[in-house]
Formats: structure tokens, C-alpha cells, sequence
């Protein structure tokens, strides 16, 4: 496969990128992660990832395929982002207890001016949570630059989660089949 270039500072993408053995340089300029507010919860994060795409393709030679992704965690109608402080992180953990939420992934592939651009949907439920858990979780992890305030991969994804269903890579930030398979159509 041809080397591309990862638009995220994401240690989790980088990571899925190197267990599917994808050639990668990172490269990342700061964007504006705002949206216009006519668009669906699942066109957020493919705007925010081809708004990342765009300002690196600036900065780039344009003939390599750039990567790029937004994950958001939806519950209701309602995004939730990242935790700002750990009252935040407490609270957002404990609405997401005992409740289906969908974590959505927004991908751009851009290379010159192609683009292939999706988003994957992923639905998740937590067990009820107890507060002595969520403190322990977040104590521990200190997972404030999660959306949702957690990592499936982490402590309270093995243990309190009760099912996925879809992509399980998705809720850690990237859907890597789906990436390699369109990676394929370049």
C-alpha cells in the first residue's frame, strides 16, 4: 500500500494505522472544529475531518492520500464532546450509564482532488455505572481528550460495557477496514 499521511495527533489512529501495517507520516494543522448548524450529527464529523484534510493538503505535496477523522459520541440528539474538567468527565459518564449511545467517526480521504468521504456508526451500551467506577475511571485514566470521556479499549470499555454493535475500531476512533478499503479505490 502506498504511504499516505494521518491528519490527527490521535495516538489511538496512529496505533490501528500501525496494526494494519498502513505506511503513515503524520501531519496535523490546528482547524476550526465548528460546524454550520444546518448540518445532521452524522455529517458533523465528516465536515470537521475534511476541514483537518484541507489544511494539510495545503501544506503537503497533494499527489499523497491524506487521512482524516472526527469521532463524535452521540446520545439522543445531543453530541458530546470532550470532558472539560473531571466534574465534566463525571457527569458525562454518568449519563452515558446504562444507556445506548452512538459513537460516530467522520473519514476524508483526500488526495489532489479526489475525495472519498463517509461517516461509521457505531452503537454502544453501558451497563448502569456506579459513582465509585466512574470516579475510579476517570481518576486513573484521565480521560479528557476522549470524546465521551472514555476509551472503549480502556478499564471501563472491559468492564462496563454491555454491547456494540458495529465496529468496535470505529469507537476507538477509526473504522480500519472501511479506511483500507477505500485507501484500495485511490
Amino acid at each position: 500500500m502506498q504511504k499516505i499521511i494521518l491528519a490527527s495527533q490521535s495516538p489511538r489512529r496512529k496505533q490501528l494505522l500501525e496494526w494494519a501495517e498502513v505506511p503513515f507520516e503524520i501531519i496535523i494543522k490546528e482547524t476550526d472544529e465548528s460546524y454550520p448548524d444546518d448540518l445532521s450529527i452524522e455529517e458533523i464529523p465528516v465536515h470537521i475531518a475534511r476541514n483537518k484534510a484541507l489544511a494539510v493538503q495545503k501544506i503537503t505535496d497533494i499527489s499523497i492520500p491524506i487521512l482524516a477523522a472526527d469521532t463524535v459520541v452521540v446520545l439522543g440528539n445531543r453530541i458530546i464532546g470532550k470532558p472539560k474538567d473531571r466534574e465534566d468527565a463525571i457527569r458525562i459518564l454518568t449519563d452515558l450509564s446504562a444507556q445506548k449511545h452512538q459513537v460516530i467517526t467522520g473519514v476524508v480521504i483526500r488526495q489532489a482532488n479526489k475525495e472519498i468521504a463517509f461517516a461509521d456508526k457505531t452503537e454502544v451500551k453501558f451497563h448502569a455505572l456506579e459513582k465509585e467506577q466512574i470516579e475510579f475511571y476517570i481518576d486513573k485514566y484521565k480521560p479528557y481528550d476522549k470524546a465521551g470521556a472514555y476509551a472503549i479499549q480502556e478499564w471501563i470499555g472491559v468492564t462496563g460495557i454491555q454491547s456494540i454493535n458495529g465496529d468496535f475500531y470505529n469507537v476507538m476512533g477509526l473504522p480500519v477496514s472501511r479506511v483500507i478499503k477505500a485507501l484500495k479505490e485511490f
